[in-house]
């Protein structure tokens, strides 16, 4: 999708590519299209000796099981391992010091998709197929008695490329006592591709989307570091209840310049701090997660020296799981705030205000019926401050309107004949596009043309 968008920055304003650049740095020095979301993959389910149901309901969402799975490093198994003990005869204690997959934890995953817009982009085709839109190849489970990972491989379908993606290794541990902590520590690539829930951007619905339809200008900074950075956090679990997370992130730009130097743009200045907080409990059939999580991040716009545009998110969440004797009904929303002040942008004339806001709100809800049909219906608003600077008229990507708005809703019907594999039929509805219901972009295209009808095939192995 976004690749697309980058085939188009031609017809923008200098101004708005300028901006384009600044929140979509993981695209520009990536070697591939980031997918928006961690996979389920069959590996875990040969580790486990337990079907995909048994952490998911329908993929990638994680029910209980799945969660705790991923809180523990990956690293339950129920499968012939090869072992090494050591023992200190002195604490008469039996210490494993090598414990290994008898198979290896490898994966694969397809996908192709075709989009139909209702309006096609100007001098394009319409009704184009991906194939593949995305694949890729996981190395998903126990490292060692303590350690996991999920590690991803995919080609890009642009530009035929293999590259690094989602990556996230854990070491994990527990103690036992009248409060049972299980604790851990994460190397990861994509803020909020550790996360347990739903409902933050690594692993929000919609969870695939085409590769070519148009998509909304502005994206809040957590949702645009993945892939370029990388973070290593610590944490804990108190009581199956209390979750708590602190994680920092630094520049770690795939096919750039090493040490990152003038030639590199959107480069992180020091440290960013990400933080996770979440609480959540069984009341008997229904589930409920409530939490909050953000990140302060400063980036250099333009090499590594001078002003940093500093953006600084604060997100709520909440996650809403009722069961039923044949399915699960399921509710995801979230809502983020973006505080910006634009040093460097606002020096440079490139934007109209020191200070801006972003606003993104999320909703969705779904009904999985077993064993294997799933509808899911969604509702997204974007809002955002008035800068002739920062979003500026152009063709099919540009604002009219000097505002970032967008909102529209999505509907989805997957159907999966085998529980690797699944077929989906959603349809995207734009009210709003960049600032604007008509002639949206100043070229006379309205929201509604960018409306999207997406079919797609999905199978892991």
């Amino acid at each position: 999708m976004k690749n697309q968008i980058f085939k188009m920055e031609s017809s923008k304003s200098l101004k708005f590519q300028k901006r384009r650049l600044m929140y979509l740095t993981s695209i520009m020095f990536s070697l591939l299209l980031l997918p928006k979301n961690v996979f389920a993959i069959p590996s875990f389910a040969r580790q486990t000796g337990m079907a995909c149901v048994a952490c998911h309901t329908i993929f990638p969402q994680l029910n209980s099981f799945g969660r705790s799975f991923k809180l523990n490093g990956y690293t339950l198994t129920n499968i012939k391992t090869v072992k090494d003990e050591f023992t200190d005869k002195d604490k008469n204690d039996v210490q494993e010091y090598l414990r290994i997959l008898g198979i290896a934890p490898l994966s694969a995953m397809f996908q192709t998709g075709y989009t139909s817009l209702k309006k096609s982009i100007p001098d394009t085709q319409n009704n184009n197929f991906e194939f593949p839109q995305q694949m890729s190849l996981f190395y998903g489970g126990q490292i060692s008695p303590k350690m996991g990972a999920f590690i991803q491989l995919t080609l890009d379908n642009e530009s035929g490329t293999l590259g690094m993606d989602n990556t996230d290794i854990r070491y994990a541990n527990q103690t036992f006592g009248s409060i049972p902590i299980s604790y851990g520590f994460t190397l990861n690539n994509n803020p909020t591709v550790q996360d347990l829930w739903n409902t933050t951007p690594a692993w929000g619905y919609p969870y695939t989307a085409s590769g070519i339809a148009p998509t909304p200008g502005a994206g809040t900074i957590i949702e645009n570091l993945g892939g370029t950075v990388v973070g290593l956090g610590g944490y804990a679990m108190i009581n199956n209840l209390f979750y708590v997370e602190l994680t920092g992130y630094r520049t770690a730009q795939l096919g750039a310049a090493l040490p990152p130097d003038a030639t590199v743009n959107g480069v992180v200045n020091g440290t960013s701090p990400y933080w996770r907080a979440a609480v959540q409990h069984q009341f008997g059939k229904s589930y409920l997660e409530v939490g909050a999580f953000g990140i302060s991040t400063k980036l250099y716009p333009n090499g590594v020296t001078g002003a940093t545009d500093n953006y600084n998110d604060i997100a709520f969440d909440l996650q809403y799981e009722y069961m039923f004797s044949k399915g699960q009904f399921t509710i995801h929303t979230s809502y983020i705030n973006e505080k910006q002040k634009l040093n460097a942008s606002f020096a440079s004339n490139d934007s109209q205000n020191l200070d801006n806001n972003l606003n993104k709100f999320k909703i969705d809800g779904s009904i999985f019926l077993k064993p294997n049909i799933n509808i899911t219906t969604g509702y997204f608003n974007t809002t955002g401050s008035l800068d002739s600077g920062l979003y500026a008229p152009g063709i099919v990507f540009g604002s009219n309107t000097r505002v970032p708005d967008s909102n529209g809703i999505t509907a989805q019907f997957d159907y999966l004949p085998w529980e690797n594999t699944k077929i989906s039929i959603q349809y995207l509805a734009y009210n709003k596009f960049n600032g604007s219901s008509n002639n949206y972009d100043g070229f006379g295209r309205k929201a509604s043309d960018n409306n999207t009808l997406y079919l797609q095939l999905w199978f892991a192995f």
